[in-house]
C-alpha cells in the first residue's frame, strides 16, 4: 500500500493542473464579455465601411456592381450642384458654430454662479433640447415659423415689423435652420463648457479680484484661455456635426427655395435614395469625411491642440 507521503506528493502534484486550468478560464473570460460589442460593431460598422468604400469605385444597378474606378469620384467633382451644397453647409458652419459657442459659454459661465439659485433646474432646461427628437422639434419650428399662420410672424406683425418669408426666401431660409440648430444644440455645449469652469480653481478669480482685475477681465484673461481644451472638443464636434447637418433643411426647407438650403449630406441623401445613384452618394461620404478630417486636423493646429 502506498505510504501517506506517497498520497500527498500525489496530490501536490496533481493541485498545480487543477489551478492552471482555472487560470486560462479566468483569462479568456474578459474575451467573452467584449466579444458581443465586436461581433455587432463588425456587422453595422465595419462591414457598412468597407463596403461603401468599395461600392465608391462602382455602379450599382438592379443589384449588380460594376467597377469603374474614379469615375464617381470625377461625376463629383464636377457636378455644380455638389459645390454650391457643399457651399451651403460651409456657410452655415462659419455663422452657426462660432454663435452657438460664443452663446453656450456665456450660459456655462452664468449658470456657473454660485449667486444663481435653482441650478439644477436651469441646467435640465438648457439641456432639454437634446432630448428632443430632431423630426419632432423642427416640425415645430416649420410650424412656429410659418409665413402665413406662425406664431413668430403674428408677433412681428404686432410690432409692426411685418412678415417674413422664412421659406420662400432662400436667405431667410438658412437664418431659420441656423436658428433651429443653435436653439438645439447651445444648450449641449453649454453643459460641456460648465464643466470646464467647474475645473477652474476659485483661487485665480481670487487672487485677479484683488489685483483689480474686473469680471470681463477675469473672463477674458484667466476663463477663457483655461477653457481652451474644452472649447475645441466642442468646436471639433460641432464642426462635424454641422457638415452632417441633414434633418432640419430636410424637414423645414426641403432644400428649397431653388435648392438654396441643400446642404451636402441632403444632396447625398437625394443621390443615393432619390436617383439611387449608391456609388456617387458613396464618393461622396467619403469626400466628406476627407473634408472633416481636414478642418479638424487644422482645428487642432491652429489651437495647438488646446494647449494652455
Amino acid at each position: 500500500m502506498p505510504s501517506i507521503e506517497t498520497k500527498k506528493q500525489n496530490l501536490n502534484y496533481t493541485q498545480p493542473s487543477v489551478n492552471k486550468k482555472k487560470f486560462s478560464l479566468l483569462n479568456l473570460s474578459p474575451y467573452v464579455f467584449i466579444t458581443p460589442y465586436f461581433l455587432i460593431f463588425a456587422v453595422f460598422m465595419l462591414y457598412p465601411l468597407i463596403y461603401s468604400f468599395v461600392l465608391s469605385f462602382s455602379k450599382w444597378r438592379a443589384g449588380v456592381t460594376t467597377f469603374v474606378g474614379l469615375e464617381n469620384y470625377k461625376m463629383l467633382l464636377t457636378d455644380p450642384f455638389f459645390w454650391k451644397s457643399l457651399g451651403t453647409t460651409g456657410l452655415i458652419l462659419v455663422i452657426q458654430v462660432p454663435i452657438m459657442l460664443i452663446l453656450a459659454t456665456i450660459i456655462a459661465t452664468v449658470v456657473n454662479s454660485e449667486k444663481l439659485r435653482f441650478k439644477g433646474l436651469i441646467r435640465l432646461g438648457f439641456f432639454l433640447p437634446v432630448l428632443i427628437d430632431l423630426v419632432t422639434y423642427a416640425l415645430v419650428f416649420s410650424l412656429l415659423f410659418n409665413e402665413t399662420y406662425g406664431m413668430v410672424n403674428q408677433g412681428l406683425n404686432a410690432i409692426g415689423i411685418g412678415d417674413i418669408k422664412w421659406f420662400s426666401d432662400g436667405t431667410w431660409a438658412k437664418i431659420l435652420i441656423i436658428l433651429a440648430v443653435t436653439w438645439r444644440w447651445t444648450g449641449y455645449n453649454s453643459v460641456i463648457i460648465l464643466s470646464g469652469l467647474q475645473a477652474v480653481p476659485k483661487d485665480l478669480y481670487e487672487s485677479a479680484s484683488i489685483d483689480g482685475a474686473s469680471k470681463i477681465t477675469s473672463f477674458f484673461k484667466i476663463t477663457v484661455p483655461l477653457l481652451k481644451p474644452v472649447l475645441l472638443f466642442c468646436g471639433i464636434i460641432s464642426t462635424i456635426g454641422t457638415l452632417q447637418l441633414f434633418a432640419e433643411p430636410f424637414v423645414l426647407t426641403g432644400g428649397g427655395p431653388r435648392e438654396e438650403t441643400t446642404t451636402v449630406i441632403l444632396y447625398l441623401y437625394d443621390k443615393a435614395f432619390g436617383n439611387f445613384d449608391f456609388g456617387l452618394a458613396s464618393a461622396g461620404a467619403y469626400v466628406v469625411t476627407t473634408i472633416i478630417a481636414i478642418l479638424s486636423y487644422f482645428q487642432i493646429r491652429i489651437t495647438k491642440g488646446g494647449e494652455i
